[in-house]
């Protein structure tokens, strides 16, 4: 595609460059340009279709690096990444060795800071504009955060620590549509700022007045914002922010790039923390996205003219998880679903059409969640939270004080839970085995639908206190679905008469060891291969069973250090255990946005590796 304006920007320097009427049309070229580059490699589409005139205001204006622009999560950064001179890298967006999904400081000097978790940005720019200060830099700090953000407790803490800095500015990109449909007071708060009838009123009249005068001239165009501000305190007699020390600014139509352009310029020169409310269109200038912006909130390549959103494959272990909660919640009323802004994520719209009132969508507030459903659990009620691996791991205060300590009746639900595509080294699942087991919590990791449906009526009919399950992004393997689901703690799938070696692994690794046993009988070397259901605490039969083997490799999808094969090497030591252990696990170090089989070679995860690995090591 054609794109003679966007192709002469190779930094923010070049967008200085253009005319002012020339930025409409750039904008048009960006949107075109995404639509057609994320319908090829995937990525996050409706939030940056959205982002892409208060991106390109930004630059036009700002000096980065020397100001800092931090975003919040990180998905609606492509536009930045244009801009700073990386569009001939976009057909490799979250493709190894390609550019990332998020900002990173080590692909530009122009990403102030990795961005992969949300509620992170003021707190950020907070700290970089404070560092400014005592180091005498000019510049500024610019937090871009999405109302979504502001369903989040770190969010409060960054504003009550704004301080006096005149070079900090926060910009709320309200476009009333986190991952999920935001919830709660503060969007209705935000609501009533951009949608009270008294105040746009009142301002059309006052802009009508203003451009019935003659030769306006600069000085009254500059004294609209003031204006703007008194009208606002008219009618919202003060505003949160205002009352925090900000000096607020809008609501601002975040779709009018000469408007913005123009409103960043006459605040260059501020005298206090700035908040700017810029409201945008999720998915904007994209019909489809614009319909059901959380469908198109992350996809896979898709045709822009023929993907119907409503009728896209929803195969996966989060539906599976989805839609057996609903029967598990008809046969008991004390069942209660939690999720943190990803009920379609994580398969939870199944729950929240069946069973409104147990369904609870708590926002961009994991913490809340662990500890909400521990109140829930000790009135008597059967809370299940369902969290990314990755953003469980900012409850884990909550798992320890909260649900751990008490033996609170709470069911976590781990999706994405291993190696993640894509998203790279922020979305990664790699912890929860590590950091549940070293709090006692019990946890299961199926392998297919049928294992996790027994786990789930095992968990919530059966098993008490607190208790995890983890499974993984996507959906189930054709090797792993023949797997029968027996129940028990462990399993052994292949036997071989006088086999010397053990292969061992839980979840989707499972397949990758299944294959490395076929692989070495084929060359005549018999392997034993078992899966574990429950990885924690580990079966004392397993650690007996294993014990009778010379040599044991273990593979998980989890960081070496505090892994269940760790767990399991111990176990064996204090068996009396005299044999070979090898663990295979995940080094973070290596982390990068890569396919699962990519990520799995580079760790030596794959079949091929850990036959290499077993050759070199065990025999």
């Amino acid at each position: 595609m054609k794109t003679p304006l966007l192709d002469q920007i190779h930094s923010p320097a070049d967008l200085k460059k253009l005319d002012t009427e020339q930025l409409p049309l750039l904008c048009t070229e960006i949107r075109e340009f995404l639509l057609e580059s994320v319908s090829q490699t995937g990525g996050h589409l409706s939030s940056n279709l959205g982002a892409i005139e208060l991106t390109v205001a930004l630059h036009r204006v700002l000096n980065s690096p020397q100001d800092k622009l931090v975003f919040d999560v990180g998905h609606q950064c492509y536009t930045h990444k244009l801009l700073t001179g990386r569009k001939d890298q976009f057909s490799t967006l979250r493709q190894l060795d390609g550019i990332s999904g998020f900002p990173n400081p080590r692909e530009s000097e122009h990403d102030a800071f990795i961005a992969g978790h949300g509620n992170t940005a003021l707190s950020l720019a907070i700290g970089m504009a404070q560092a400014k200060k005592l180091k005498k830099e000019p510049g500024k700090a610019i937090a871009i955060i999405g109302d979504g953000a502001f369903t989040g407790g770190m969010v409060y803490e960054g504003l009550n620590n704004i301080d006096t800095l005149n070079n900090l500015v926060v910009i709320l990109n309200d476009n009333k549509m986190s991952i999920s449909k935001n919830v709660g007071a503060m969007a209705r708060y935000l609501t009533q700022l951009r949608t009270d009838p008294a105040y746009f009123r009142a301002k059309a009249n006052v802009q009508s007045f203003l451009d019935a005068i003659p030769f306006i001239g600069t000085p009254m165009r500059e004294g609209l914002q003031a204006i703007k501000q008194c009208i606002r305190r008219l009618i919202y007699h003060s505003t949160m922010f205002e009352e925090m020390g900000f000096q607020y600014v809008g609501p601002v139509d975040g779709h009018n790039v000469t408007e913005l352009t123009e409103l960043f310029s006459h605040l260059q020169r501020q005298t206090s923390p700035l908040f700017i409310h810029v409201v945008t269109t999720k998915g904007k200038g994209y019909s489809p996205a614009e319909r059901n912006p959380g469908e198109f909130h992350g996809v896979s390549s898709f045709t822009p003219d023929g993907m119907d959103p409503d009728n896209s494959p929803v195969e996966s272990f989060s539906t599976a998880f989805g839609q057996q909660l609903c029967e598990l919640g008809e046969l008991d009323k004390r069942i209660c679903a939690i999720t943190a802004a990803m009920k379609y994520g994580t398969g939870l719209q199944y729950f929240y059409r069946q069973f409104p009132e147990r369904f609870f969508d708590v926002g961009m507030a994991e913490q809340h969640s662990i500890t909400f459903a521990a109140g829930l659990a000790s009135q008597g009620m059967l809370p299940v939270v369902a969290l990314y691996s990755t953003f469980l791991q900012r409850g884990y205060d909550q798992l320890i004080h909260d649900v751990k300590l008490l033996e609170q009746n709470v069911l976590i639900a781990i999706d994405r839970a291993g190696l993640v595509p894509g998203d790279g080294e922020t979305h990664q699942g790699i912890y929860d085995p590590a950091f549940l087991s070293q709090i006692g919590i019990p946890t299961w990791s199926p392998a297919n639908y049928s294992e996790l449906a027994f786990c789930m009526e095992e968990c919530l009919l059966h098993r008490f206190g607190p208790r995890a399950i983890r499974y993984p992004r996507g959906a189930e393997t054709s090797i792993l679905k023949e797997l029968p689901c027996t129940g028990n703690a462990f399993d052994c799938l292949e036997h071989n008469k006088n086999a010397k070696i053990a292969l061992v692994s839980y979840g989707s690794e499972t397949e990758d060891v299944l294959l490395a046993q076929r692989k070495l009988h084929e060359e005549g070397i018999n392997c034993d291969c078992y899966k574990l259901l429950q990885i924690w605490p580990i079966a004392d039969q397993l650690v007996e069973t294993l014990a009778q083997y010379p040599a044991i490799l273990f593979a998980e999808e989890c960081v070496r250090t505090g892994g269940i094969g760790e767990h399991l090497q111990v176990r064996l030591q204090q068996h009396q255990w005299k044999g070979s252990y090898l663990h295979c696990a995940v080094e973070p170090k290596k982390l990068t946005h890569a396919t699962v089989p990519q990520l799995k070679k580079i760790m030596n995860l794959d079949a091929d590796r850990l036959v290499d690995a077993i050759k070199e090591n065990l025999l």
